[in-house]
């Protein structure tokens, strides 16, 4: 059942999502050559509660850690750890996300390490195009696989895929809710969107194929063919006009 949420319940949401968004903006002064992906999870978690908020994955379903830090190859759900260093030419993804009045927000993004190479800055660049591209359907009247075409066609004209396994979702009261919001498919099909509704965007972008693998952890994805991978996220609310991005 989809959800839709009032002006009083989107403006705490709006509250949550500050910090999500403040954050990621705040992650290029962090990230470098040289640090962990647990260095990444210290910053989040100590910005988070220094906002009063609470981390939203850190417990969700036995995750360990605040933030997803997901590493070349890992498309997402990378847990931080001491001993990943990151080295110069990396690309590293971020998901995280909080909770503020029992509400959640959601965001992630991907961020060089360094000098990286042509085709992996413009795998960054095309996903979080893609995200722009199904933005533009984020209106009412619409339906949802309009937004799902729309990513797909924009990451597959660049030569990439578009992963299947894992979609984006409704947000609110819980962090997963209907509807499922692929990345992929044909137009015209799922609910119509209306105001009200809160979706989690996220384009997971392969620079290689499309199959992917849980590791023995049990969380991390990664790429089969070993090929680089980018993830773009942002909480979104559908409104009576343009779509409302809470977490940029």
């Amino acid at each position: 059942m989809i959800i839709l949420k009032s002006q009083d319940e989107i403006e705490i949401m709006k509250e949550a999502a500050a910090v999500t968004r403040q954050i990621l903006l705040d992650l290029p002064k962090v990230i470098r050559a040289g640090i962990s992906t647990a260095d990444i999870d210290k910053f989040v978690e100590d910005e988070i509660r220094k906002s009063g908020q609470l981390p939203a994955f850190k417990g969700y379903g036995g995750f360990p850690a605040c933030a997803c830090v997901s590493v070349n190859n890992e498309v997402v759900h990378g847990i931080p750890s001491k001993k990943k260093i990151l080295r110069d030419g990396d690309i590293v993804s971020v998901d995280l996300g909080t909770i503020w009045k029992e509400y959640y927000s959601d965001a992630a993004r991907t961020y060089p390490v360094g000098q990286i190479s042509d085709e992996a800055a413009r795998l960054i660049r095309v996903t979080e195009e893609s995200f722009f591209e199904g933005l533009k359907f984020c209106r009412p009247g619409y339906r949802l696989s309009d937004v799902s075409h729309a990513i797909q066609a924009h990451a597959e004209s660049a030569g990439f895929s578009v992963v299947r396994d894992f979609v984006g979702h409704g947000i609110g009261r819980n962090m997963h809710e209907d509807p499922q919001v692929p990345n992929y498919g044909r137009p015209g099909r799922g609910p119509r969107l209306v105001p009200g509704m809160v979706l989690a965007i996220e384009p997971m972008i392969n620079a290689g194929d499309y199959d992917v693998e849980v590791m023995s952890n049990n969380w991390t994805v990664e790429t089969i063919d070993g090929s680089l991978s980018a993830h773009y996220e942002n909480t979104v609310v559908i409104t009576e006009g343009e779509p409302l991005l809470l977490t940029l």
